[in-house]
């Protein structure tokens, strides 16, 4: 096995025009469980970790810039919180201390898997990712990327550089069902933000659906009852409304993990907690 430790971005993309077929590995908490299971030929691989650009962060006006090869434990800085604080919620829920050290945000992407923690409030937030190649600079929204199950929109010879998100004035919250109370996968997941200036609770789902989505309906229908005054509570009959109408826009699948049935039911009990925790919190 052959293993090349890029130190740029350049050289890494560099890298992957001489040989496109080259396995990328950043944080390897996906791509080492498939070696493991021999699912995944390692026969030249090329090392991201070293590359500091990918592991930084930025607050560009009313955007913030996140480097494909932030970590989980880096999510959850109290600046970014503070910024954005479903994926800080998010990050730390994912796996050990350990996991949290090594797995990234650009990991979790590439990976494409509809149980991928991150993925909820990056549909949510409309992120775009921003992919580059040795010849080619583009842009491609979330929604986009991502095309089915563990499948994504890469060209050959691109890596995922950084993920740009608005951020939004209100409160946000991250729930997520597994197995178990920790170190799980979701069974269920959810994000709900705010948008204050917007006007819009936006809400995205996983675990429920190949690829992911926004319960556009149940934000349509939240956002004329929603108080944007002064964020007072909703009605028992409002919050059920919304939770019906995230669990409709919903198609689970029945797995090892949980029916289609429970995902159902689960992520309505989860939008429903979502949104009175969004009403208990703070306007700003």
């Amino acid at each position: 096995m052959g293993v090349i430790i890029a130190k740029s971005v350049n050289e890494a993309c560099a890298v992957l025009a001489e040989n496109p077929a080259t396995t990328v590995l950043a944080g390897g908490t996906d791509l080492m469980v498939q070696a493991n299971r021999g699912a995944h030929s390692l026969e030249s691989v090329l090392d991201l970790s070293r590359i500091p650009e990918l592991k930084n962060w930025a607050l560009e006006g009313s955007e913030m810039v996140l480097g494909a090869g932030i970590s989980y434990t880096d999510l959850a800085d109290p600046q970014i919180a503070a910024l954005v604080p479903a994926l800080t919620q998010a990050a730390r829920t994912v796996g050990s201390p350990q996991i949290r050290n090594a797995g990234t945000l650009g990991g979790n992407l590439a990976t494409a898997s509809p149980a991928g923690d991150t993925i909820p409030v990056l549909v949510a937030m409309d992120a775009v990712l921003q992919l580059k190649s040795s010849t080619e600079n583009r842009e491609v929204a979330i929604t986009e990327f991502i095309t089915g199950v563990k499948t994504n929109a890469l060209k050959p010879g691109e890596i995922i550089q950084s993920i740009k998100m608005p951020v939004f004035q209100g409160p946000q919250e991250f729930l997520k069902v597994g197995t178990r109370n920790a170190m799980v996968i979701s069974v269920v997941s959810l994000a709900l933000v705010t948008d204050y200036l917007g006007r819009k609770l936006r809400v995205g789902v996983g675990s429920v659906s190949p690829v992911p989505f926004r319960a556009t309906a149940a934000e349509e229908f939240i956002a004329q009852e929603f108080d944007w005054e002064t964020n007072s509570a909703l009605s028992e009959k409002v919050i059920n409304k919304f939770s019906e109408l995230v669990a409709d826009s919903t198609k689970p699948i029945d797995d090892h993990r949980g029916t289609a049935d429970y995902r159902k039911h689960a992520v309505g009990v989860l939008a429903k907690r979502a949104l009175e925790r969004v009403c208990a919190g703070e306007k700003s």
